[in-house]
């Protein structure tokens, strides 16, 4: 089977990660524009009870089944690949019938009393084929990863979406000249067939790598299903705790939010605009870099498990660091870019800077997030999955916490919110070091942690120079592009001038590869 290293796994999920996220953008425009706001509103209604169901649906095994086959891997241990594969199937197939069934039968209820709009019924009876799609899905993008080959899994995630936009604008076509709500089903079943056309093409990709040899009747593979089970769950049930509280979290915020700012004698009617800014505004833009984390940190989970598997404790700190480095790298420059022009970029892309004040906050803090990703990532490959879990829930209990106690301070009003936001951001990621310091004697060097505070303080002192000469011109979007490109160009230099990024992680890149050769 194809293998990648680290990098070359992470390049490829990256390249995967931006283009979906651009074909989602697109998806989300064809929608809006056909079935407009109304019928956006019921698709957007029943969307968090699908990702609920998709995240109960997987309970945590991507993560478990990338870890347990790359330990395996390492070793040699085919037999013991086969068993996790055929463990995990049975465990995904149990829960998604029953989620499915739960899904149908609990339709009417959901419609009625929680979102309390009954046609979302459609929706919600459109997606249920889902579940056992993304069931079947999650075990073969775990095994893929395992083998640390991440081509099959970013190739099925473009695909997903190029099938999604196409059929959703033939179905919603279709069935829109029957009602909205039916548009909005139609709208979600394209979800359905992009996963489906996922599912197919890793399927052949699975049955064009898997090896004939040494084969066994399948109930032979569960004699150990006791023990393949325990060493699943041990990582797949905090994982998805973990999820699961930031569901219950998200599912808080807004009513904490809502309560305390009342309780300041703020408006409705301004508690919804300014949550909105928040929420509609900042935090999609702090969280810009972060496919390049995420991508990151799939890649470390198989990377770590398997240095892991051979007790290579260099490598594993070498992994960690290297994934704090390029991780810091990428989020760097967004911060610098978003603390200079921060009202810049509001204003051009949302025609308002009002939320100017509350990005400017933020985003110093939220460097901090670009790293915790990776950080999680290798506590789970670590075998360190519950304590993970456990700083996701100290950090979400002081974010709700502080929310309700500074927010409801006509002094702070949302200014609270946000400081509690990146308090919890803050809080999770030095856990999560200070977790890999107790365990494995982790700790970022003193050299590197000089470079990294020299890597954002000498091109932030430069942008803040082009700052001054772009709001001197009065230039408009395109005298803007042009700082922002120089501004890049900068920090790219500041950067290998550093020696941030070694000659070896340059030549993962294959147009580098050909100079560095």
């Amino acid at each position: 089977m194809t293998r990648q290293t680290f990098l070359q796994g992470a390049l490829i999920l990256m390249l995967a990660g931006m283009i979906t996220r651009f074909l989602g953008f697109i998806n989300r425009i064809v929608v809006a524009r056909l079935i407009g706001e109304e019928g956006v509103g019921l698709y957007m209604l029943a969307l968090p009870t699908l990702f609920l169901v998709i995240t109960l649906t997987q309970i945590g095994l991507p993560v478990a089944i990338a870890k347990r086959v790359a330990e395996a891997d390492a070793v040699g241990n085919h037999e013991k690949i086969r068993s996790i594969l055929v463990v995990s199937l049975l465990i995904t197939s149990i829960t998604s019938i029953i989620l499915t069934i739960a899904m149908i039968l609990g339709s009417p209820y959901i419609a009625s009393t929680l979102l309390t709009d009954e046609r979302t019924i459609y929706p919600l009876l459109a997606i249920s084929p889902i579940v056992p799609i993304v069931a079947i899905s999650s075990v073969l993008r775990g095994y893929f990863q395992g083998k640390h080959n991440m081509k099959p899994q970013s190739y099925a995630q473009v695909f997903e979406q190029i099938v999604r936009i196409v059929f959703v604008y033939i179905f919603i076509k279709l069935l829109l000249p029957y009602g909205v709500e039916f548009a909005a089903a139609g709208a979600m079943f394209s979800v359905i067939l992009g996963e489906f056309a996922s599912l197919m093409y890793m399927l052949y990709q699975f049955k064009l790598r898997k090896s004939g040899k040494n084969r066994r009747p399948i109930r032979s593979y569960f004699r150990n299903t006791r023990e393949t089970m325990r060493e699943l769950f041990s990582i797949a049930l905090p994982s998805t705790g973990s999820r699961l509280i930031g569901s219950i979290s998200n599912f808080l915020e807004p009513i904490l939010v809502s309560q305390a700012l009342a309780i300041a004698g703020v408006t409705a009617t301004l508690v919804t605009k300014q949550y909105g800014e928040l929420t509609g505004y900042v935090i999609p833009l702090l969280f810009l870099p972060t496919f390049i984390t995420h991508s990151l940190a799939i890649a470390l989970i198989p990377s770590i498990s398997e240095a892991g598997a051979k007790n290579n404790q260099k490598l594993i700190h070498y992994r960690i660091h290297q994934a704090i480095r390029i991780s810091f790298a990428s989020g760097a420059i967004a911060t610098i870019v978003l603390l200079l022009f921060s009202e810049q970029i509001l204003l051009f892309m949302y025609g308002s800077s009002s939320a100017n004040q509350l990005l400017i906050l933020m985003a110093p803090f939220y460097i901090l997030l670009y790293i915790q990703a990776p950080l999680q990532s290798a506590l789970q490959a670590l075998d360190y999955a519950k304590e993970s879990m456990w700083n996701t829930l100290i950090g979400t209990f002081m974010k709700l916490l502080i929310i309700f106690v500074l927010a409801q301070q006509p002094a702070f009003g949302m200014n609270g919110v946000a400081i509690a936001l990146s308090t919890s951001v803050i809080l999770v990621t030095l856990l999560h070091l200070t977790v890999l310091n107790k365990k494995i004697k982790y700790h970022i060097p003193l050299k590197d942690m000089l470079k990294m505070i020299a890597l954002f303080l000498l091109p932030f002192f430069v942008g803040w120079m082009l700052r001054e000469i772009y709001i001197l011109s009065s230039g408009g979007i395109m005298m803007l592009g042009l700082v922002f490109l120089l501004l890049i160009a900068i920090y790219l230099s500041v950067l290998f001038l550093l020696q941030f990024i070694t000659k070896e992680e340059l030549r993962a890149i294959p147009i580098f590869d050909k100079w560095l050769r």
